[in-house]
């Protein structure tokens, strides 16, 4: 099914490379003249790590100690032979590419490129002692971009010439011919399959076999343990090669997780989900206000969900989660969603994690990045362990209950910063996650989106009840040593604390120089004190009630707020 997918992308797209062609980046060019002599390293790099890219022969499939040299390009070890690490293998490397330079020079023996590169070989054995003094030298070699040649005078490199491409794509190897398992169509089976770069300059192999002894396999081996044809082959690593690339707006990244994703068609409903689904994840455009892509976001997916933006119930969106792995590409996450019902699911993601905002340049929408960051040391979505990525992404795509991992990180980092003087610990997206989480696992007892004075949830009381008692002593004293002293304690063990805070606030309310607020803040206590069960306090709050308890806090001082504004208005 994976593959099928990004094959029907490959066909789907249009402008992607055509069999046995791929789009490389070349780094460094070593020039030359006609007769091979050395001239000049030349540099076609973007920038500190990007290259120009090139489409040349596709990449060559290496196992093992196979050594095989691409068609006039590779990488620095296999064009020059030298190596910091390991100089037996680069001489190997380079033996094999000199190799491939005289079997072209065989069948292509009037190509100038092809002619001056062989002389170079033969002109110069020593590699390193040609190249050592140039001054693009040492940053070629400790490059992991490729290489390739460049003959003095032309605009064309060598990697691009046209008869070579010809050659190499009618060199390729003879195989079986099957029934391919994703097309259905009898064609040559693939040996081996190509390896994409998932992370960095990690390359490894979305399906591959063990050894190709066969011997527990009932006799097959490589390719023949799953046949898929050549074609197919290069169509959904192609594909797969695109949406990974560097300047991808189909991919995120959390982590070590990477995420494709992907519409079934190029229609504007395709492309609008497409583009809003990069911006939602964390990749705003807009840097003067990033949230306005995700506000944007919103009203794309809910076009599609009412209809305002048509789609047929052959729409589909795809969704590829992938971890880099030692063998092969681990494949941590797979979906494939009608679009319409994956537009109802995101839509219903934001609707939970709405919530009240009273500061001036409203924000509510939440990406993935901002709540992932909330609840880890430092705001570093890198410190966040793989697995809670994994969790949140699978709740955010089918509408499940968000892990309560990430919950109980929520409630940590709260409990870790409340003691710190002049930090909100309860934030907006702080907030926004433990209502959503609360909201998607206690379907008969929603938590609003502003305050509710009807909600009789102790551990919620408890919350608007402190967060008075912080207030009253904000206005006498500004100060909030009860929230810095207290909040942890108040939210987990209210009858241990409320007695003494509840004693405390009494002189802070003998500060007020307001006899308006003093009779103000004592009728909002009595209202909230009268709603507390007859019992008194609870001795003690379980997780899920010291989440209700913080967001009956940020509630009740977005309450404040919200008055405070319409008192200003007014």
């Amino acid at each position: 099914m994976i593959l099928k997918a990004l094959y029907d992308y490959y066909y789907r797209h249009g402008n992607l490379p055509k069999k046995g062609l791929e789009l490389k980046e070349i780094g460094y060019l070593i020039v030359i003249d006609s007769w091979g002599t050395f001239i000049r390293v030349e540099s076609r790099m973007t920038d500190k790590k990007h290259a120009q890219q090139f489409l040349v022969s596709q990449t060559v499939q290496r196992s093992g100690r196979k050594f095989i040299g691409n068609y006039l390009w590779d990488n620095c070890e296999y064009v020059t032979g030298y190596s910091e690490k390991n100089q037996e293998k680069a001489v190997l490397c380079n033996k094999a590419f000199v190799e491939r330079v005289e079997e072209l020079k065989k069948m292509l023996p009037q190509n100038i490129i092809v002619n001056a590169i062989y002389n170079f070989y033969n002109k110069y054995s020593n590699i390193y002692d040609v190249l050592k003094d140039d001054a693009l030298w040492k940053e070629m070699y400790t490059s992991t971009k490729n290489v390739s040649f460049l003959l003095h005078g032309s605009l064309s490199i060598a990697a691009v010439d046209d008869d070579v491409i010809r050659l190499s794509r009618c060199s390729t190897e003879k195989a079986g011919v099957r029934a391919c398992l994703v097309t259905g169509i009898q064609g040559k089976i693939a040996r081996v399959h190509a390896k994409v770069p998932l992370q960095g300059n990690a390359f490894s192999s979305l399906v591959s076999f063990k050894d190709g002894k066969g011997y527990d396999s009932y006799g097959k081996e490589q390719g023949a343990n799953a046949p898929i044809s050549e074609e197919a082959e290069f169509a959904y690593t192609t594909a797969l090669n695109h949406l990974l690339a560097s300047d991808s707006r189909n991919k995120f990244t959390v982590g070590s997780r990477t995420f494709l994703f992907w519409a079934s068609k190029d229609d504007e409903a395709g492309q609008k989900a497409e583009d809003s689904f990069f911006t939602l994840f964390g990749f705003q455009d807009q840097e003067d206000d990033p949230n306005r892509g995700i506000e944007q976001v919103r009203k794309v997916f809910e076009a599609i969900y009412k209809g305002t933006l048509k789609t047929t119930s052959e729409d589909t969106f795809y969704i590829l989660g992938l971890a880099p792995n030692a063998a092969r590409i681990a494949v941590t996450y797979w979906a494939e969603i009608p679009l319409r019902q994956f537009a109802e699911t995101i839509c219903k993601h934001f609707d939970d994690m709405e919530v009240v905002d009273t500061r001036l340049e409203k924000k509510p929408y939440m990406s993935l990045r901002n709540m992932i960051s909330t609840v880890t040391l430092g705001g570093k979505v890198s410190d966040a362990t793989p697995n809670l990525a994994d969790a949140v992404v699978k709740s955010i795509f089918e509408g499940l209950p968000y892990p309560q991992t990430l919950f109980a990180s929520c409630i940590r980092r709260i409990r870790a910063e409340s003691g710190e003087k002049d930090k909100n610990a309860v934030h907006i997206t702080r907030a926004a996650i433990i209502k959503a989480y609360l909201n998607r696992i206690n379907i008969n007892q929603k938590i609003t989106k502003k305050m509710d004075k009807d909600n009789t949830n102790q551990g919620y009381l408890c919350g608007r009840l402190f967060a008075v008692l912080d207030k009253i002593q904000e206005e006498a004293n500004n100060q909030h040593s009860i929230r810095e002293r207290y909040m942890n304690s108040a939210s987990s063990t209210p009858a241990a604390v409320f007695s003494t805070i509840l004693n405390l606030s009494n002189h802070h309310v003998e500060n007020l120089k307001n006899e308006g607020r003093k009779i103000y803040f004592e009728k909002l206590k009595q209202e909230i004190i009268s709603k507390i069960d007859a019992e008194g306090f609870k001795a003690q709050l379980d997780l899920q009630d010291q989440g209700r308890f913080f967001i009956g806090y940020y509630h009740q001082r977005q309450d404040f707020f919200t008055k405070n504004e319409e008192n200003n208005e007014q």
